[in-house]
């Protein structure tokens, strides 16, 4: 192999690009799927807000995004992405597509901690006549607060998985990279390079999350 083959300041670079899309993308899918996931707990059959035709509504359009493979979900969005971006490639154009297939991913796992909480709690507030707001507010995210941020730490890493398959479509970063010189160009030593890179963000990624669930554990 040859070494002085790989760009060194080009993967710089799209590993920026990488921590970018994926950065923003977890940004914008815990802002969106963090509701969807408790009021998909809220609605469900015995909690607060307990509406099943919503419920079904809202669970079959989680399930029908989750269920598409991203690479199609990636091409399918591009109009999308062109409408709300300006332009489908880079970046900014990997961003929409990673949000709407990570977001839908992000609220089922919020949803399933949410179920895990001892139903105690929310009879305890009701005891007290909280309303539904500072049952979510007070009790259930407070206590879901490790488990939430295992589930941000998994969606975190599967949006690294998926920054990396943008590339495509040119979405930039480094799959963008091992796409058009480790494997059009045939330049084995790049894409070995952007493998290892991916492989080290994962674990720094999961290392963290580690630390901060034995920080924020309540047990």
């Amino acid at each position: 192999m040859n070494w002085d083959r790989v760009d060194w300041p080009l993967i710089g670079e799209a590993t920026i690009d990488t921590l970018l899309m994926t950065g923003w993308s977890l940004l914008w899918t815990v802002a969106i799927g963090l509701p969807l996931g408790v009021y998909l707990y809220l609605s469900s059959e015995r909690q607060l807000l307990e509406n099943k035709v919503l419920y079904q509504v809202l669970s079959l359009v989680v399930n029908v995004l989750r269920s598409v493979p991203f690479l199609i979900l990636l091409i399918v969005l591009i109009p999308f992405t062109r409408f709300i971006m300006g332009s489908a490639l880079g970046v900014s154009g990997a961003i929409p597509p990673l949000v709407v297939g990570a977001a839908p991913f992000f609220a089922r796992l919020v949803e399933n901690v949410l179920r895990e909480i001892d139903p105690g709690i929310n009879e305890a507030c009701n005891a007290m006549g909280a309303n539904s707001r500072q049952t979510v507010m007070w009790a259930l995210l407070p206590e879901a607060t490790t488990g939430i941020i295992s589930a941000i730490v998994v969606t975190a890493i599967t949006l690294i998985g998926y920054s990396a398959m943008s590339g495509v479509i040119g979405g930039g970063g480094l799959g963008d990279v091992a796409i058009r010189f480790g494997y059009q160009r045939y330049q084995s030593e790049v894409m070995i390079v952007t493998v290892v890179v991916l492989i080290v963000m994962v674990q720094l990624v999961q290392m963290l999350g580690d630390r901060l669930v034995v920080k924020f554990n309540r047990k």
